[in-house]
């Protein structure tokens, strides 16, 4: 099992290797959870995820014969860049085989970082198995995403800092996939602070680890926005350090996730994927069991697709209320639509789209429902726009 003594070794091999994040409070965060909230901001690695302190911690310690084999990984995302940095930046082959659905822009970056990227399968489960084949085939050392001891010890170095830079955290939330910075978190957290309270947190759609540890049988699903915690099983190495050393396990869905997205480019100005909102999701999620506390949350990655953050921001906007779509009944003669439009004018509302519904309504055939998508300042203002329209003599409501 990984002790502290690992991580102290690994974080020396580290040191000059890669980006020593900051970890600074959010006073925003902190007034709107409840809780004192540290992030701890591994989005600012070169390969934009904690990913790469794992690999270089594993690649550093193969021996000459090894080193001059080659490394092969198999990944969709993080792991695979992390690897690729760091054997280009230490001179050896690598292999990278990553599903063929991975979105080309994570391939291309891949490539760009000196790789030989295979890409075969439509799981992640029949990319692995051909990574393991190739190692045999070509004499390449495997080196896995999560069940290595090396991997999780590099892991591991995220506490030392957090802790090094904020002594008095006294509850680290770690967002879990194989369980490889959970691992190697729990292990420097209990040896420097045994009373520290480590929680980790999963999807509700791959609950692998939860599962795991508390003997549950939480269905798995296929897919969720945090696709870097998206493991069907966790790791073997990890398992039973994290039955030890991690006090709690918590479940968050994918509003939850979203919503920690939108707040934290809102109020931190900061990007993250999926995986690396999901310690927020469960503040936002389990309010009354983490107030008062100090609490350290590690922004494990901000490699997402930007099609599914415009997806995500619009969305953020519904809930928020600033995007609202209202219907209003109206007689279908001249100068009615000009008159709604005026009205929400006045409102303070900007119209998004207009859309005429005359078929495809319950209304009498001489009316006309008009569709409004408008930006607001929240629900409220919506309210006040659908009361000026009604007030004229408008039938308006909410869609």
């Amino acid at each position: 099992m990984v002790q502290i003594d690992d991580i102290h070794a690994a974080a020396a091999r580290l040191d000059g290797h890669l980006l020593r994040t900051p970890c600074v409070e959010s006073r925003t965060l902190s007034q709107l959870t409840g809780c004192q909230v540290f992030l701890k901001f591994e989005n600012l690695q070169y390969t934009a995820s904690f990913k790469e302190r794992g690999a270089c911690n594993k690649l550093a310690q193969l021996t000459p014969e090894e080193r001059a084999r080659g490394v092969i990984a198999m990944s969709a995302g993080n792991h695979a860049q992390g690897v690729a940095y760091h054997a280009q930046r230490l001179g050896l082959r690598a292999v990278i085989v990553m599903p063929r659905f991975t979105p080309g822009v994570k391939v291309e970056r891949t490539r760009g970082f000196g790789a030989e990227v295979v890409l075969h399968g439509d799981t992640l489960d029949e990319a692995r198995a051909h990574a393991r084949a190739l190692a045999a085939q070509q004499g390449l050392v495997f080196v896995h995403p999560y069940d290595d001891e090396a991997i999780v010890a590099g892991q591991g170095t995220v506490a030392l800092e957090m802790l090094a830079d904020v002594p008095d955290l006294d509850t680290l939330v770690i967002a879990v996939g194989g369980g490889g910075l959970i691992a190697g978190m729990a292990t420097v957290a209990k040896a420097l602070k045994p009373g520290i309270e480590v929680v980790g947190v999963q999807t509700e759609r791959f609950p692998a680890m939860v599962n795991a540890i508390k003997g549950t049988h939480h269905p798995q699903g296929s897919s969720t926005i945090a696709e870097g915690i998206a493991v069907g099983t966790p790791g073997d190495v990890n398992v039973p350090i994290v039955r030890e050393r991690v006090d709690d396990l918590l479940l968050v869905d994918e509003g939850d996730i979203e919503q920690a997205i939108v707040m934290l480019l809102e109020i931190e100005k900061t990007l993250v994927e999926g995986a690396g909102a999901a310690g927020l999701a469960a503040l936002l999620k389990h309010p009354k069991r983490f107030a008062g506390r100090r609490v350290g949350l590690v922004l494990c990655g901000g490699n997402i697709d930007p099609m599914l953050l415009a997806s995500i921001i619009e969305r953020g906007m519904v809930r928020a209320g600033r995007l609202a779509r209202i219907a209003v009944n109206s007689r279908d003669v001249p100068g009615n639509l000009a008159r709604i439009t005026a009205l929400v004018a006045e409102a303070g509302a900007n119209i998004d789209e207009v859309h005429h519904q005359r078929a495809f309504t319950l209304l009498a055939a001489q009316n006309v429902e008009i569709e409004l998508v408008l930006q607001t300042r929240g629900h409220a203002h919506v309210q006040q726009v659908i009361d000026t329209l009604n007030a004229a003599g408008f039938v308006a409501h909410h869609q």
